[in-house]
């Protein structure tokens, strides 16, 4: 299939780049690059961002009718904020106290917007904390993944070789039905264990 795509400028480093691949100067965080049509015999396009699964009847939107796998990835919301607060001070410069005030001003659009999408994704990947995470605003590090948990769930749980993914990921265990419990550690070696298998049926059936 054939598309257009563009990025958001989130840094310093990222609009470098972007001006240089797109032979401009005036690209900067906070905008987005001009649109680019993807490379032809793509099989397939791989989305990630805050808004795959978007829904909003009032405005028409329904961003998930186009999407064959809904991925959520996201830890709990402690655990996240610890992370943007860290991430916004090493990345982008800002302090502790101008994140807090962004948390505080993007809130409303969280609760309405991004959270909700999350019901609707084929397979949730939330990592957990096993620390202390009840003050993110105070916190001296992030937990690291030997300090957590990452909880796996699948909204149509029937045919996953569940047995199979518990013999293959060592420390694994099942919460619920749906759900697979895997060490933090794991996270990375987890989504190859599951993803793989659905990613070559969706492109085996494609080319049927």
């Amino acid at each position: 299939g054939m598309c257009q795509r563009r990025y958001y400028v989130h840094s310093e480093p990222e609009a470098v780049a972007h001006n240089k691949h797109f032979g401009l100067t005036d690209l900067t965080p906070g905008v987005f690059t001009p649109w680019e049509d993807i490379e032809q015999g793509s099989d397939l396009l791989f989305y990630e961002g805050l808004h795959g699964l978007a829904k909003d009847d009032a405005q028409g939107i329904d961003a998930g009718k186009h999407v064959d796998l809904g991925i959520g990835v996201v830890p709990v919301v402690n655990l996240e904020w610890i992370q943007k607060i860290f991430r916004d001070k090493e990345e982008r410069g800002y302090s502790a106290e101008a994140t807090v005030d962004t948390i505080m001003r993007r809130m409303p659009d969280y609760i309405k917007y991004i959270t909700p999408q999350f019901t609707h994704t084929d397979i949730n990947f939330q990592r957990i904390a096993t620390v202390d995470t009840s003050n993110p605003f105070i916190a001296r590090d992030i937990p690291t993944p030997d300090e957590s948990f990452v909880i796996c769930r699948f909204s149509k749980p029937k045919g996953v070789d569940f047995p199979y993914m518990l013999a293959m990921i060592p420390g694994s265990f099942m919460s619920r039905a749906n759900t697979l419990v895997v060490p933090g550690g794991k996270m990375s070696h987890s989504m190859e264990i599951i993803l793989s298998p659905i990613m070559h049926d969706m492109i085996a059936n494609k080319k049927k």
